[in-house]
């Protein structure tokens, strides 16, 4: 009896150790459209997949698809799920003729051109990260679960020659973490509400068992691009679990003296990100618990400021892809991140109470402001055209360090050209760029433009990029390419993400919701923990605003509304514990 109390007791504290519980949830979609049939003679009652499923097979198929296959003949259908998911595919079988599995190829895709594809080592189809393309076999009713992936589209072929299979149903298993959207905006445009909507729903199909970049090819964390996202989460959900587990994660990684990710800019986000997450969230013990890193690392990107105040930063040299050909927009952009991390320095150093480190990062961060002349010389001496990929990014760096008078790189940079020259991830600092300027109507134009582009051509999550002279006679994603149109999934992109290696769903691209949460709601982080919040509102052309905005004691509900007079009436309405500062 003892020694079964004992297994007994091993048998339930294994189990323990082992566990690893998941926060997210499962939900299941059936499809709102069938896109495309292949020998539609081969299949009968497509538009049961349509419907409702419960999961289960049954004794009684009253509501199945029958697809039936020759020789010479194998039928397909192409499904669209309405939306972005980040999870796999449920096909439930009924009682087909044959007692054996039958076999099945199940290719999704993030377009309706990517889920038709074949991975041919041209057109930057792949498996890598998620299995995408692969073929299974599906039971004698039964379920089959399958695929984990970033995915609208998924086309099912029947391979077997000569076969019946019944479908019962074909289901969208959607992981996500079940949380509130806290934070909201509306306004008097519509394309902007979609748009910050968009964002925030890239974001959350990314805040998986990490912060990842894209749910699709890149389901990895990576540091720069984490920082937009966690704007967005501030601003939309507020304190969540995944970004200090991120963070911590990739800290664990990356000792010192190596560079996160390999990037010495992704080390400096790392930074940013600390001192961004402790004023919005106000968790000090958390920020307590990086100072070992975080000195270290502070201390290592001093000893890269030379004398005169020039940063000489090494491992990989890089700010985002468009701007990777342009050694002078890298250079000032970088001379931008590393002053950038000087001033978060101080203000971390200052709060963990270790003044003398805090005093170094203030005394070379005036060394290097003092350069800024030079640097900002440099890149207005670049051949490189106004609105080129790069000038762009270097521009909206230079003006966030205060190493670049703002208007003026607005004038010879920010707004050449509209969207012209904007990229997903730098877009975001761009516009912050373009609004320290007071050129807030300027980027709301191209937020309309720019990001307002990807949704009509169908997109329900943002891109990883997305380049304005992509859009003639592009076909949209949700539909095949007519004869004559370009592909605007397969038939673009560069450097690493070529054709369909291309991420639809990238979080770096969520900037517009975070802006337009600060910048036209008007929301800033004067004190750590959203102790002190300023809001001031920038309507440009719109009547009227309002939203809500998360914060540790509660949520801040905002209506800013303009007169026939041009004046702005607000109305703001602050949790207890909450300082507002209402400026017109």
């Amino acid at each position: 009896m003892k020694k079964i109390l004992i297994l007994f007791t091993l048998f339930c504290t294994l189990p323990a150790i082992a566990q690893q519980r998941d926060s997210r949830i499962r939900e299941y979609l059936s499809p709102t459209r069938i896109v495309w049939q292949q020998h539609n003679e081969l299949i009968q009652d497509a538009a049961n997949l349509l419907l409702p499923g419960n999961g289960q097979a049954g004794l009684v198929d009253r509501t199945i698809c029958k697809m039936t296959s020759t020789k010479q003949k194998h039928p397909a259908i192409l499904f669209d799920f309405g939306k972005e998911l980040q999870g796999g595919i449920q096909l439930v079988t009924g009682g087909f003729p044959v007692h054996r599995p039958i076999s099945v190829r199940i290719r999704l895709g993030e377009s309706v051109s990517e889920a038709m594809c074949e991975i041919d080592g041209k057109n930057g189809a792949s498996n890598d990260h998620a299995m995408r393309d692969c073929i299974v076999s599906l039971p004698w009713m039964g379920v089959m679960e399958i695929g984990n992936s970033g995915f609208r589209f998924a086309r099912i072929d029947l391979l077997d020659d000569s076969t019946e299979l019944y479908l019962k149903e074909v289901r969208a298993i959607s992981t996500y973490r079940d949380i509130p959207y806290k934070g909201s905006f509306r306004s008097s445009d519509e394309r902007l509400n979609k748009i910050w909507q968009t964002g925030a729903y890239t974001v959350h199909l990314n805040m998986q068992e990490y912060l990842w970049d894209g749910i699709k090819r890149d389901r990895l964390v990576w540091l720069g691009d984490m920082h937009p996202e966690v704007m967005t989460i501030n601003s939309v959900f507020g304190y969540n679990e995944v970004v200090p587990k991120s963070l911590d994660l990739i800290r664990e990684a990356t000792p010192l003296p190596d560079w996160m990710n390999g990037i010495s800019a992704y080390s400096i986000w790392w930074l940013l990100i600390q001192r961004d997450w402790y004023y919005y969230q106000g968790d000090k013990v958390y920020l307590k618990k990086q100072q070992a890193y975080l000195t270290g690392l502070l201390r290592q990107l001093l000893s890269k400021v030379d004398a005169d105040g020039h940063e000489k930063l090494d491992g990989w040299r890089f700010l985002d892809w468009p701007s990777s050909e342009n050694p002078e927009a890298i250079n000032a952009g970088l001379q931008a991140l590393v002053l950038q991390s000087m001033k978060a320095g101080d203000e971390l150093c200052t709060v963990l109470e270790d003044e003398t480190l805090a005093a170094e990062c203030r005394e070379t961060a005036k060394r290097m402001i003092k350069v800024a002349p030079q640097v900002t010389k440099t890149l207005l001496k670049s051949k490189i055209a106004p609105d080129a990929p790069g000038s762009k990014q270097a521009a909206a760096l230079l003006t966030l360090a205060g190493l670049m008078k703002p208007e003026e790189a607005d004038k010879k940079y920010l707004s050449v050209n509209g969207a012209q020259g904007f990229s997903t991830f730098y877009g975001y600092y761009m516009l912050r760029a373009m609004a320290t300027a007071g050129n807030y109507q300027g980027a709301i134009d191209v937020i309309r433009q720019y990001w307002g582009a990807m949704i009509d051509l169908g997109a329900t999550t943002f891109w990883e990029d997305f380049n304005m002279a992509w859009l003639p006679d592009a076909a949209g994603i949700d539909e095949l390419v007519p004869e004559g149109k370009k592909d605007i999934h397969g038939d673009f992109g560069d450097y690493c993400y070529k054709g369909f290696r291309h991420s639809l769903c990238h979080g770096w691209a969520s900037g517009p919701t975070a802006w337009l949460s600060e910048y036209v709601l008007g929301v800033q982080v004067v004190e750590p923990g959203c102790r002190v919040v300023r809001i001031t509102p920038h309507l440009g052309d719109l009547d009227w605003v309002e939203g809500t905005f998360p914060t540790p004691e509660g949520i801040i509900t905002i209506r800013h509304e303009k007169g026939a007079d041009g004046k702005i009436k607000s109305d703001v309405k602050a949790p207890e514990g909450i300082q507002v500062i209402l400026e017109k």
